[in-house]
């Protein structure tokens, strides 16, 4: 008996002392189905033993590409992607295990995130639709397109890798209902374009303001956080750095051509803030990435009636005032560009229907800047200078290189003298480019304001039907609208 029990405990220690052999692990995002980006280096990188010696073999490259697991058992190596078009195969070998990716594409590779207007999908929201959704779905079977979809997960600290997801799918009826409609509309003409290969990565969390995007190291810098005790069960969307945490790092450093992003309102009271943490964001996304200032395109919130209050006029409560600030951004980050929705938003609905006009503006930018697409106008028309004339204020614009359009009058205009008490102003395009202000109730204008309110239809457009954001000329502290609204 006893020997038999010491037999036993002789196995059983030899058991415990062989160390344990980990297969090779791959994160969420690199898998089969997968779009990686084309005609550059890529990184693929998981998990093995420390040490273990890795080799990575892909159908388009004509040998292996060795690399070794570190002592934390982390490994990552580039690769070279090229431009074929047809369907590949990828074999990561460890020293006991394999794992084959199949099905998979060199493409173009973007991801799409921000709030609830980047995640409302094709099929709407509850008494909210998508406008043209039907027609998208019917016509979405596309082997070409691919689509990842982040779910929504906050975090502490940093994760690895995404905790809950829908994995890389073709793209098709099923698979395109519930997928973001801006990122749908975007990757889907994009692929029809270019005819190569799209993938598109969604990650965005309804409701969410841009601190929550933003790593520790950087928000930091700016205002302390200590998430130690911090439920992060509750408004998870708004604790800073918990969605970069568990929404954004897990898929760094999937390589990516650009990104697109569509947020503001849960940051709409603070417009300086936003003008310092949004440029501060894409910068920390950016290093992070490694791949240089690669394009970052973004969408300035829609006309909206907040609060039902539409008399607003110099309080952050009136979202001009954000708009105002999105808009600056543009100069603030490199390789950037913005679509403008001034005249697609819906007074009584935070989410605008027209998702598919979001994409197509997104998209020009895209094809202009990005794709080398010269003819295809990206940019609306912006308010350059002014100077006065017979009483009134003559508006000049950049990006108006065809001219300017309004289907009559342009409206929304207000004029103001030293006093910054503004009133309504006739407006009318002359010589085709400039607008001139009036108001008989003004005898020495000196600024301007555009579409300043909360809710408001934009009426001012160039000539390729790109909006004008709403803008003020003057940078005044305070001014107040005739009547005594503040």
């Amino acid at each position: 008996m006893n020997k038999t029990k010491n037999i036993c405990t002789t196995i059983l220690l030899f058991i415990v002392l062989i160390p344990a052999v980990a297969e090779v692990k791959l994160p969420a995002i690199v898998s089969s189905n997968m779009v990686l980006q084309r005609n550059t280096t890529v990184a693929l990188w998981g998990w093995a033993d420390p040490s273990e010696n890795i080799a990575i073999e892909a159908s388009w490259l004509n040998g292996p590409v060795n690399t070794a697991a570190n002592k934390d058992g982390k490994w990552e190596v580039d690769i070279t992607t090229s431009d074929s078009r047809t369907n590949h195969t990828i074999r990561i070998k460890g020293e006991t295990s394999e794992i084959v990716l199949e099905n998979v594409l060199l493409g173009e590779v973007w991801l799409c995130s921000g709030q609830s207007n980047m995640q409302q999908p094709l099929r709407g929201y509850p008494g909210q639709p998508t406008f043209g959704s039907t027609m998208a779905v019917a016509k979405s079977s596309n082997p070409n397109l691919r689509l990842f979809t982040v779910d929504r997960v906050g975090s502490r600290t940093p994760l690895e890798d995404v905790e809950k997801y829908t994995g890389w799918q073709q793209s098709s009826p099923e698979v395109a209902l519930d997928f973001s409609a801006v990122a749908y509309f975007f990757g889907h003409q994009l692929q029809e374009i270019l005819q190569v290969p799209v993938g598109m990565i969604h990650t965005s969390w309804g409701g969410s303001n841009v601190e929550a995007w933003i790593s520790k190291e950087v928000i930091e810098t700016f205002q302390p956080v200590d998430l130690e005790n911090v439920d992060i069960t509750q408004g998870t969307n708004h604790i800073p750095t918990a969605l970069f945490n568990g929404m954004i790092n897990p898929v760094i450093p999937y390589t990516i051509k650009g990104a697109l992003w569509y947020q503001g309102e849960s940051n709409r009271l603070e417009p300086e803030k936003y003008k310092t943490f949004f440029p501060a964001m894409v910068k920390d996304w950016r290093n992070r990435w490694e791949l240089g200032d690669f394009p970052f395109y973004y969408v300035q919130i829609a006309p909206f009636m907040y609060d039902d209050n539409n008399d607003a006029f110099h309080d952050f409560q009136n979202s001009a005032f954000i708009r105002e600030a999105q808009l600056q951004c543009v100069d603030l980050i490199p390789n950037s560009g913005i679509a403008i929705t001034m005249d697609i938003g819906d007074d009584y609905c935070i989410h605008p229907p027209k998702k598919k006009e979001v994409a197509d503006r997104l998209l020009f930018n895209a094809l202009n800047q990005t794709y080398g697409f010269p003819t295809i106008d990206g940019k609306s028309p912006v308010y350059d200078s002014l100077y006065v004339e017979d009483g009134g204020i003559m508006v000049m614009f950049k990006n108006a290189e065809s001219g300017l359009f309004a289907f009559e009058d342009p409206e929304g205009f207000e004029i103001a003298g030293e006093d910054r008490v503004f009133y309504p102003a006739s407006a009318s395009i002359v010589e085709r480019r400039n607008v001139l202000v009036k108001s008989d109730q003004v005898s020495k204008p000196v600024a301007v304001r555009y579409a300043w309110y909360n809710w408001v239809e934009g009426t001012l457009f160039d000539t390729n039907m790109l909006p004008a954001s709403s803008f003020r000329t003057d940078n005044w502290d305070h001014a107040t609208r005739f009547g005594g609204t503040q």
